[in-house]
């Protein structure tokens, strides 16, 4: 509904080339750049347990070159299944790298999961992290806290649902709209409405103050290339997003995990502590 044909690997090399030679040449022009001796490989683009076993070892072997220090996956809640998890467990035991599961969920709204089509449920999200946390790889979710069927209830919900599974980090985006997607037609037939940039704030903030102190935040908003989308981040700066995020935190004197009271037994704390 929201995804476009060419997937969020925008800044990826061309699909031709092996993923040892798009290692390669990343290494080749970001190792100098940044100073850089060790990397992480991401597979992001698409699902990237959504193939046959044979191929998704290839493809997982060869991003183990002596420059990772692990490889990070991105793929669906419905697309963890025991044997893929499997050959990373090998593929970590064999080369010696850390290994990274990214699962977008995007939401716990069953409604609005529905809505975007992403084709699995919250029950899926939560068996694939307790899944892959039998395994010990490291879980980062990706949420995106402004989607127009979604209330600041659901982002909440969301931060407390991530805090109980003990997920290890967390990316959060703000919606952006590809052209020629349906959300695309939905947005430009005016069927709904997004809340603004101070809302989409509020939001994020909240989802911060009820998230567990120890989850680390990788991003509070994205980007995207603005020529291929009909929304992107209000037309500002994803910095100024950010800017906006920080103000309200230092406004309200909070920080990650200060609404975090909800975990281990809340209601008999009072007989405990």
């Amino acid at each position: 509904t929201f995804c476009g044909e060419i997937g969020a690997g925008y800044e990826n090399r061309p699909a031709w080339m092996t993923v040892r030679m798009q290692l390669e040449e990343n290494i080749a022009h970001i190792g100098p750049k940044y100073k850089a001796k060790k990397f992480i490989p991401y597979y992001q683009n698409f699902s990237n347990t959504y193939l046959g076993l044979d191929d998704f070892k290839s493809y997982m072997e060869q991003g183990c070159i002596d420059e990772a220090v692990g490889i990070a996956i991105a793929t669906r809640p419905d697309c963890i299944a025991d044997e893929y998890l499997d050959i990373l467990a090998d593929i970590r035991d064999r080369f010696h790298k850390d290994i990274y599961i990214e699962l977008g969920l995007q939401t716990v709204n069953y409604d609005t999961l529905e809505k975007i089509n992403r084709g699995h449920d919250l029950a899926q999200f939560i068996d694939a992290v307790l899944r892959i946390k039998r395994y010990g790889f490291n879980v980062t979710t990706h949420m995106i806290v402004n989607l127009p069927w979604d209330t600041m209830q659901d982002t909440i919900e969301g931060a407390r649902i991530l805090s109980a599974l003990g997920v290890d980090q967390v990316k959060l985006h703000a919606l952006y709209i590809v052209k020629n997607t349906l959300m695309a037609k939905w947005y430009e037939e005016g069927q709904f409405t997004l809340i603004s940039a101070e809302e989409y704030a509020d939001r994020v903030v909240n989802f911060v103050r009820h998230l567990h102190p120890d989850i680390v935040l990788q991003r509070l908003v994205g980007r995207a290339p603005e020529d291929n989308t009909l929304f992107t981040n209000w037309s500002m700066g994803w910095w100024r997003v950010q800017d906006l995020i920080d103000d309200k935190l230092d406004e309200l004197d909070a920080h990650q995990g200060d609404l975090c009271d909800y975990l281990n037994g809340k209601a008999v704390r009072k007989f405990i502590d």
